[in-house]
C-alpha cells in the first residue's frame, strides 16, 4: 500500500510510508510537539531527543514509518512494527494544532488497513495510562484495554497495553 486518503473534518489526509532521514526528523518533531502539549511543557523537546527511539524501532527491519499530511504539511505519524502474528503500533502522534480534526482517526484506520494488507489480524499498543485523550481515541476505534501495565519510556508513568482484533479476508491475503 503506497498511500491512503481519508476524510478528516474538511481536510483530506494523505498517509504514506516514509522511513527516510527527513521522515524520521518530521516524526520526531511531531512527537515532541504532541508530548509538550499533552504534558503542558513550555516548549517541545529538541528533535534530536526523539530521533534515537524512532531510529531504534526502524533499525529492526520490521518497522515502518508512515506520515500523515494535509495539503503537503505533516500533521501526524504512526510507527509500526510487525512481529507475526501481531502488528504493534509503537508510536502515534498528531500535531497539536490538528487535534480533533480526524487525523488520529485517519491514522488508526490506516493502521488497520496496513495490518490487513500484510495478513495480520492482531494489533497491540502501549499507551500512557493517564493519557485520557489518547485512551478515548483508541477505545472509539475499537481498541480494548488489557490488565497489562508496565513502566518504561515515560519516567514513572505506567503504560497500559491495548489490543485490537481484525477480521481478515482470507481470500485476499492468501493465508
Amino acid at each position: 500500500m503506497s498511500g491512503s486518503a481519508a476524510r478528516g473534518g474538511a481536510a483530506d489526509i494523505r498517509i504514506t510510508p516514509d522511513g527516510s532521514a527527513q521522515g524520521q526528523r518530521t516524526a520526531a518533531g511531531l512527537w515532541a510537539a504532541a508530548v509538550a502539549r499533552r504534558d503542558h511543557l513550555p516548549a517541545p523537546a529538541p528533535v534530536e531527543e526523539k530521533l534515537p527511539a524512532i531510529r531504534r524501532r526502524l533499525s529492526t527491519g520490521a518497522g515502518s514509518l508512515h506520515i500523515a499530511r494535509v495539503r503537503q504539511r505533516a500533521v501526524g505519524f504512526a510507527l509500526l512494527v510487525t512481529r507475526e502474528p501481531v502488528l504493534e503500533l509503537v508510536y502515534l502522534a498528531v500535531a497539536p494544532e490538528a487535534w480533533g480534526t480526524g487525523v488520529g482517526r485517519g491514522l488508526l484506520a490506516y493502521v488497520d488497513a496496513r495490518a490487513r494488507a500484510v495478513g495480520v489480524g492482531e494489533l497491540e499498543l502501549w499507551v500512557i495510562d493517564d493519557n485520557e485523550r489518547a485512551v478515548r481515541a483508541y477505545r472509539r476505534s475499537g481498541w480494548r484495554r488489557t490488565a497489562d501495565l508496565q513502566v518504561r519510556g515515560s519516567p514513572g508513568r505506567p503504560e497500559r497495553r491495548l489490543v485490537r482484533k481484525l477480521t481478515l479476508d482470507r481470500g485476499l491475503t492468501g493465508r
